[in-house]
């Protein structure tokens, strides 16, 4: 889920020497690139990525309908607290320091730096930038405009993640025009493709008579980046059209080749799903992605289908799969005993609603971190105990035995045993039926509401809801516009809902920001849980501090179980393909599918109009 725009870069950072020349201090290494533990799969000088078509055409328009929930936009800032900026902006106009590829993990190259060192303490980072590097107005890109970005980030109207995500950054020293340095307080293998993720926007964006505006009064400003496309056409809270910059300074950089093809990007909005799919076969666009099972099965078909001009594809990809659950709100004080957690997962069926609902389209979320090595399986290792240990009166006793599985009811396990044993957690944990309803010793009636924006996700929820009334609990679902539910998850106004939160193979600082207890006091903060619990704060810091991958995987693991076995998120389900319609008359794609793309955005990226 994260909605904190890290550029290109995939999440993670590097601790220590790395690939080429050296510049700077005598005894730091620098290069072109940088990677988490040191291997990267291009080397100095490399032409392109392999994912790309280096050859192909600059020209037409992409299609494609918004990713996100809300149904208009009202600014043009995507970093700010308040209010909606359209999909896909920052992505398209505004360019990093360094930029990620699709078939690595955890790597970083040289996009507006040309050169990056971190210092031997791992305390630094410096970056020098590229002469050529230019702002959609003309302007260099200066040390002085990364700066600005990295305040305005971290100030007071930006998204709390950024904070967060950066907490163990002192501050950037601008050296020379174009040079920069990023000071850390302690030696983290994270942040130097962290801070190279950052998006960097110029000083003169919204400024005034020469003058800054402040960072939450850039509105409807035209954002100034150096990305490759800037607004175009918009009908403003509907559709907005991106236009490729014809003067794009990276247009040639080995790390922007085959990229970027389209002339226009054009992003539209519809009121809900129905109104999509309809408009999709009636040809109005040309991509979109799908995540409804019942939508790709029953409902994807029609003339256009038929003739060939639109075609279903399934790309298989490596990405993690993510953490998608039912989020248990525990500031809530029905929620907030260990058992009653546990109650309400064992009365999700999922292999009822896979086969039912799903067309067998998912597999069951396990933990944080599957398809990763970070996950965790059986019994914990030595290494993992001895970090969890040090907080066992703050760990739920089952974390230090097998790896917590989701419950089953296919083969020999049924729903009924499953039921059996939420009935006797509950009455551990002081609740009883009364009346024909589930109470506490104080006559309470177990009553939750499950909060959404979409009116159509009661039909995934109801199944639930049936299983917990045996139960003697009423689950009601409460549906309200994207507004007000972006308004009460901002202020944890909820006793649960669901949230996609998306995977990595390089865990780090933005765990803090999901579980940390200082984010679960922290309004707008990613810990939706409220999860406030000195081992994870531990484990976390475990996780960043580590300088190779054989210290990682025991702090991730150790992470996976005291999460799992807590039962603050009831796990849901994943799919290992992108499922999405494109028009194959319009569209072409290179023969390489990227495994660690994101679906559409592959699309915006290196496809390119026939």
């Amino acid at each position: 889920m994260r909605r904190m725009w890290m550029g290109g870069v995939v999440r993670g950072a590097f601790y220590g020497a790395l690939c080429s020349a050296l510049w700077g201090a005598p005894s730091a290494w620098a290069g072109y690139a940088y990677a988490l533990w040191g291997d990267l799969k291009y080397p100095p000088g490399f032409a392109h990525f392999d994912y790309v078509n280096p050859q192909a055409p600059k020209r037409g328009e992409l299609r494609l309908v918004s990713n996100l929930r809300v149904s208009t936009f009202d600014k043009y800032n995507p970093f700010t607290i308040k209010g909606n900026a359209p999909a896909y902006l920052a992505n398209l106009m505004f360019d990093s320091l360094l930029a990620g590829s699709l078939d690595e993990t955890g790597s970083g190259y040289g996009l507006l730096a040309e050169q990056v060192e971190v210092a031997p303490d791992g305390l630094s980072a410096t970056f020098l930038l590229r002469k050529e590097a230019r702002f959609h107005d003309g302007l260099p890109v200066l040390a002085a405009d990364v700066k600005y970005s990295y305040d305005m980030l971290i100030g007071p109207f930006s998204s709390p993640g950024f904070k967060t995500a950066l907490e163990d950054v002192v501050g950037l020293d601008v050296l020379e025009p174009r040079r920069l340095r990023y000071r850390f307080k302690k030696p983290n293998r994270e942040l130097p493709l962290t801070v190279g993720g950052l998006p960097v926007f110029s000083r003169a964006w919204g400024a005034e008579n020469g003058q800054p505006k402040p960072f939450d009064q850039i509105v409807t400003d035209i954002p100034i980046g150096s990305g490759p496309y800037t607004i175009g056409p918009v009908r403003f809270g509907k559709d907005i059209t991106y236009v490729r910059d014809p003067n794009y300074w990276a247009k040639d950089l080995n790390v922007r080749v085959g990229t970027a093809n389209f002339d226009r990007i054009t992003v539209k909005i519809y009121r809900d799903n129905t109104a999509r799919l309809e408009a999709l076969k009636a040809g109005e666009f040309d991509l979109m992605r799908f995540f409804s099972a019942g939508d790709w099965a029953r409902r994807v078909n029609g003339k256009r289908f038929a003739s060939g001009e639109l075609v279903k594809g399934e790309f298989r990809h490596r990405l993690p799969s993510g953490f998608q659950s039912y989020v248990l709100n525990t500031r809530r004080d029905k929620l907030k005993d260990i058992r009653v957690r546990q109650a309400l997962g064992l009365a999700i069926d999922f292999e009822w609603m896979n086969r039912q609902m799903f067309y067998n389209a998912y597999q069951r979320v396990n933990g944080l971190f599957g398809n990763t090595d970070c996950q965790a399986s059986g019994p914990p290792g030595p290494e993992e105990v001895a970090l969890m240990a040090p907080y066992r009166n703050s760990i739920a006793p089952a974390a230090f035995g097998p790896m917590a599985l989701s419950p089953r009811t296919d083969g020999e396990n049924s729903l009924r045993a499953n039921l059996r044993q939420a009935q006797a957690l509950l009455q551990a944990a002081g609740w009883t039926i009364q009346d024909g309803k589930l109470r506490n010793a104080r006559g309470e009636a177990m009553v939750l509401e499950y909060l959404d924006s979409n009116e159509t996700g009661a039909r995934v929820v109801s199944p639930w809801a049936r299983n917990l009334e045996k139960l003697g609990i009423e689950l009601s679902f409460r549906p309200v516009d994207f507004a007000l539910y972006q308004q009460r998850l901002q202020k944890f106004e909820f006793d649960i809902t669901s949230i996609a939160f998306q995977g990595t193979h390089n865990p780090g600082q933005e765990f803090a920001d999901l579980f940390g207890s200082k984010a679960a006091v922290t309004e707008d903060s990613g810990n939706y849980a409220g999860v406030a619990n000195p081992a994870v704060d531990a484990l976390v810091t475990d996780m960043t501090a580590a300088k190779t991958k054989a210290d990682l995987l025991p702090a991730c693991r150790a992470l996976d179980r005291v999460i799992s076995h807590g039962y603050y998120l009831v796990p849901q389900w994943t799919a290992g393909t992108h499922r999405m319609v494109f028009n194959d008359k319009r569209l072409a794609r290179p023969a390489v599918t990227p495994p660690y793309s994101q679906g559409e955005t592959w699309a915006m990226d290196s496809w390119w109009a026939r």
